[in-house]
């Protein structure tokens, strides 16, 4: 759990660094120059020779999934809904997490449910908007689509490496990160205008920061975190920055927050992992 917690820190204030620096390239673009930083980060790593080419098959398209079309729906999203709706309709990821792990193996886990539905109400309560809200079926459908390609990634990667002990994470992040780029790029190509491409220095510093650090390193470290903890853990996790981005938000862009929604939905995810190990123990010890 220590490297999914880590992550979220860092997740949670990734978040600020897009805000203050980033808003004004096109959204595609820094999907795809953080992607393809990313993999230039695992590209030396990458076992062309020791890995049978279906399993490099099969972790492109997790990684495509994962990380390429997770971004692309994600930031389709922001066309038909605002930003804080998007922010509470993200809340959704744990449910997604429980609901592909059930599929796998063919069984409803009533604990890893109920650790997710109430990650979800911690979530929501936090991200739940004061102001009117405008809604639209496309914005939804689509931030549903990026919640449920991140959350297929985690347990397809969990079971895809659960089966080949003689891998290692590192030897096959390249091809993860290689369908990410793929699908990224894609679509940048379709969307960015790169004659008038114009890329400020503190832009460069932020998607570096994106590409090396809050992609590269920490989708590595969130998928190797995964393979340590049980799904029902992992689902809770998978909404933790959220409290870490209003605390980043609050602490750094000095912005205000509702201090009892923060404290209440803090309470939900505590109650979510307890709820979680109390199940997962008795499951152990019958």
């Amino acid at each position: 759990m220590p490297y999914l917690i880590v992550v979220s820190v860092l997740w949670g204030f990734s978040f600020v660094i897009i805000k203050g620096s980033l808003v004004s390239l096109d959204s595609n673009f820094v999907s795809f120059a953080r992607l393809l930083l990313s993999f230039l980060i695992f590209a030396p790593f990458i076992r062309p020779g020791g890995i049978r080419l279906p399993d490099k098959v099969r972790f492109l398209w997790i990684g495509g999934v994962q990380f390429g079309l997770m971004y692309v729906a994600y930031v389709a999203s922001y066309r038909y809904l605002p930003a804080h709706v998007i922010a509470l309709m993200t809340t959704t990821t744990p449910l997604f997490v429980t609901l592909f792990n059930d599929m796998g193996e063919r069984r409803v886990h009533k604990t890893f449910l109920a650790a997710a539905l109430l990650a979800v109400a911690g979530g929501a309560a936090i991200e739940f908007p004061d102001q009117p809200s405008t809604m639209n079926v496309y914005g939804i459908l689509l931030i549903q689509l990026s919640n449920a390609a991140f959350a297929f990634g985690q347990i397809a990667y969990r079971r895809l490496m659960a089966c080949r002990a003689a891998l290692r994470d590192k030897d096959v992040f390249g091809f993860m990160y290689g369908g990410a780029v793929v699908v990224a790029g894609f679509c940048s190509w379709r969307t960015t205008d790169f004659r008038q491409l114009s890329i400020q220095p503190d832009q460069a510093l932020a998607l570096l920061y994106l590409g090396l650090v809050a992609s590269g390193v920490c989708f590595f470290l969130w998928n190797l975190g995964a393979r340590k903890v049980n799904e029902g853990v992992l689902a809770v996790m998978n909404n933790l920055k959220i409290p870490v981005g209003v605390v980043a938000s609050l602490l750094i862009l000095k912005e205000s927050a509702g201090y009892v929604r923060l404290v209440f939905g803090c309470a939900l995810f505590a109650a979510a992992l307890w709820v979680n190990e109390r199940g997962w123990r008795k499951k152990q010890f019958r």
